[in-house]
C-alpha cells in the first residue's frame, strides 16, 4: 500500500503530542532568523525560540550560541497557537538553573563575588549571574558613601534565597566573617577580649571575630555567677572547640586548660599565663573535645 501526503497529515493529527506550558522538551535548532530560531521538538509544527528568550545576556551572534542541529533542552512558555506552533525559552531554563545553584551555595555556606549595580535607601543592588540581588546597608563593611561602591565587586554570603518570590538577599559582613573562620582551626588558642556577659556564657572578640565561651565550657566545676568572675573589657585566652562556617559561629573552652576541676576559678591568672604550654601538652586531645 502507498502512503500519501494526506495519509501522513492524518497520522499527525491523530497523534497526541501533549505539549504543555512549563514542560522541558528536547529539540534541535534547524533555522536561524532575525528575530529568533526555529526548533524541531518532534511536533506537528516547528517550535519558535524568540531572540529575547535565548539567554539572560545580550546575543551578538545567534549561530555561535545556538549551532544548527545541536540537541538541547528547551522550556515551553506558550502552548500551541492556531497554527500549532509552540514558543520556547532558554532564558527561563537558565534562570531556573542559577536559582538552584544559589540555593545549594546557601546550603553549603559558600561565598560568591557580585558586582554592585545600584544604590537605594536601604542598601545596594547587585548582579548575580544575571539575577538581581540586594545587600542591606547593615550588611556592608562600608556603610557610608554607597555611591562609591557602584561598579565594584564584593564577596558575599547568602542571607535569603527564595526562587518563588525572586528574592535574593546577601551579606558582605557575613562573608568577611566566614573568610576569617576558614583561617581558624579547632584546638587553636586565641587571645581575645570579653565583649558581653550573659547568663549562659561570655562572648569573646578576637581580631574582629566574635565567639561564645559557654558557661559549661569555662570550668569542670559548677559556676554560680559569671559576673563575679569576669568583666567586659577583660583579656582572656581560650581554645577553639567548634567552628560552624555556615552559621558563622565559633565556640570556645577554657575548662580544657584546667589540670583539676575548678582550677580556673581559683588560679585564673596562672592558667591564662601558662595557656600556650597547656595547649601544647594536650596536643591532639583538643580536637576530640566535646
Amino acid at each position: 500500500m502507498s502512503f500519501s501526503t494526506d495519509d501522513f497529515a492524518k497520522a499527525l493529527d491523530q497523534h497526541d503530542y501533549n505539549f504543555q506550558r512549563g514542560q522541558v522538551v528536547r529539540g534541535k535548532v534547524f533555522s536561524h532568523e532575525a528575530d529568533g530560531a526555529y526548533v524541531d521538538i518532534g511536533g506537528k509544527a516547528a517550535a519558535f525560540l524568540p531572540l529575547s528568550e535565548v539567554s539572560l545576556k545580550q546575543i551578538a551572534d545567534l549561530a555561535a550560541v545556538l549551532p544548527l542541529q545541536e540537541e538541547r533542552d528547551f522550556l515551553i512558555v506558550r502552548e500551541q497557537d492556531a497554527e500549532g506552533q509552540i514558543t520556547l525559552s532558554l532564558r527561563l531554563l537558565e534562570i531556573k538553573r542559577i536559582w538552584e545553584e544559589l540555593t545549594q551555595c546557601q546550603t553549603d555556606g559558600e561565598t560568591i563575588p557580585v558586582k554592585i549595580t545600584g544604590v537605594n535607601r536601604g542598601g545596594v543592588t547587585v548582579d548575580v549571574q544575571g539575577l538581581r540581588g540586594f545587600i542591606p546597608r547593615s550588611h556592608l563593611d562600608e556603610r557610608e558613601n554607597l555611591d562609591l561602591l557602584i561598579g565594584k565587586t564584593l564577596t558575599v554570603s547568602f542571607l535569603e534565597v527564595d526562587p518563588d518570590r525572586r528574592k535574593l538577599v546577601l551579606s558582605q559582613r557575613l562573608a568577611t566573617r566566614v573568610s576569617r573562620l576558614k583561617r581558624l582551626e579547632i584546638g587553636q588558642l586565641i587571645d581575645g577580649t570579653i565583649v558581653a556577659i550573659e547568663p549562659f556564657g561570655i562572648f569573646i572578640d578576637f581580631n574582629g571575630t566574635r565567639g561564645l565561651l559557654h558557661i559549661k565550657q569555662i570550668s569542670k566545676k559548677y559556676i554560680d555567677s559569671l559576673e563575679t568572675l569576669f568583666e567586659i573589657g577583660q583579656s582572656i585566652k581560650a581554645v577553639i572547640i567548634d567552628l560552624d562556617e555556615v552559621k558563622g559561629r565559633v565556640a570556645f573552652s577554657t575548662k580544657v586548660l584546667e589540670k583539676y576541676p575548678g582550677e580556673i576559678l581559683e588560679k585564673m591568672s596562672e592558667v591564662m599565663e601558662n595557656a600556650a604550654e597547656r595547649v601544647e601538652q594536650l596536643g591532639e586531645k583538643l580536637t576530640q573535645t566535646e
